[in-house]
């Protein structure tokens, strides 16, 4: 008999099951202030109350991918504590702004199960709703994790492999209510580009790099409850190595986006994103952009705009991301596809 819980492993998983994540967690704005010592993140809409009430809203929301990291960490010791690997993400929508008083807590649905070739792990599919303390949702996602299983002999469950949309339709694109950039200050936000200035297929260098340190790594994973055991124990990989947590891969290439895309202000949806290759402490990260689509809004204002981020650990200015056969690059650390919200 025991107490502790070791997790879940992939024959732990049924389709349809719906799993409430422990523990809500009230945000304020000390974890901005840690949001922004760990990452280089100027966006003016989070970094000012009056930047933000000059745009129709009524102070400045906290991060939106700091709002994604707590709703995520919520999810980790029963989605992928076990995980190899988290693979991808899709239909991921910031369905309202997160305010610092906030409580948020975090559910998830089983919608795809598919077991490896090697009998000893499989893909979960999870569908994930962040909500605050009105239960009303702020966040809605869907990601892939490859878990190990428990016993390599359990029975395979019934392959499911969900049909996700490449991309979520701009029409579905939830705007903050009041958000108005019709009277954007440029000067103040950092740079004088608006969405008609970006053309579809532009690629953006975004020069800088940060050299990823072990100690920054895991006060993310402890400050957003990711317990996965390949960020944190570094006897459970056989390198030896701990995995850098992919959201601080993510954060770190978006606030270095900053230089080119300053006025790229909220991200409102997530279409997709991959982990291309694993990140280690000492690797130095450098990011790209790509102009993928752009879109009216109706909001007054304010467009909006579809983007590729590129992180890589090798030259960010060739803006390579695959090779002839599809594969990507092995610089390449992060693939990711978003909405944001521009100036228009």
């Amino acid at each position: 008999m025991t107490k502790t819980d070791p997790g879940r492993f992939f024959e732990d998983y049924r389709l349809g099951q719906v799993i409430r994540h422990a523990v809500p967690r009230t945000v304020a704005e000390g974890e901005r202030a840690l949001y922004h010592a760990l990452y280089p993140a100027r966006h003016a809409l989070y970094s000012s109350d009056e930047f933000a009430s000059h745009c129709g809203l009524e102070g400045s929301p906290l991060d939106d991918l700091l709002a994604f990291h707590i709703v995520f960490g919520k999810t980790v010791p029963d989605i992928s504590l076990n995980a190899v690997a988290n693979l991808g993400y899709a239909q991921g929508r910031w369905l309202a702004p997160v305010w610092p008083g906030d409580t948020l807590r975090s559910e998830s649905q089983v919608i795809g199960l598919k077991q490896n070739s090697n009998g000893k792990s499989g893909v979960v599919w999870v569908r994930t709703q962040g909500l605050n303390q009105m239960g009303e949702p702020v966040l809605d996602y869907v990601r892939w994790v490859m878990v190990r299983k428990r016993d390599a002999g359990a029975p395979a469950p019934e392959a499911v492999v969900p049909d996700l949309p490449p991309v979520v339709d701009a029409g579905d694109l939830a705007i903050p209510e009041g958000l108005d950039f019709s009277d954007y200050d440029f000067g103040l936000a950092g740079e004088p580009h608006r969405w008609g200035d970006y053309a579809v297929g532009e690629k953006i260098d975004h020069v800088d790099g940060v050299t990823i340190e072990e100690a920054e790594h895991m006060l993310a994973t402890r400050l957003w409850q990711n317990t996965a055991k390949v960020h944190f124990d570094a006897t459970h990989r056989e390198d030896g190595r701990r995995l850098i947590y992919g959201g601080h891969v993510i954060s770190m290439a978006r606030a270095l986006s900053f230089n080119g895309l300053a006025n790229a202000q909220m991200i409102v949806a997530l279409n997709a994103g991959a982990h291309a290759n694993p990140c280690f402490a000492g690797d130095t990260v450098r990011a790209w952009s790509e102009v993928l689509d752009k879109a009216d809004t109706g909001a007054p204002g304010v467009g909006a705009i579809r983007l590729r981020l590129v992180a890589t650990k090798g030259d960010s200015a060739a803006c390579a991301l695959k090779d002839s056969e599809g594969r990507y690059h092995p610089d390449v650390l992060l693939d990711l596809d978003y909405w944001a919200l521009m100036p228009v």
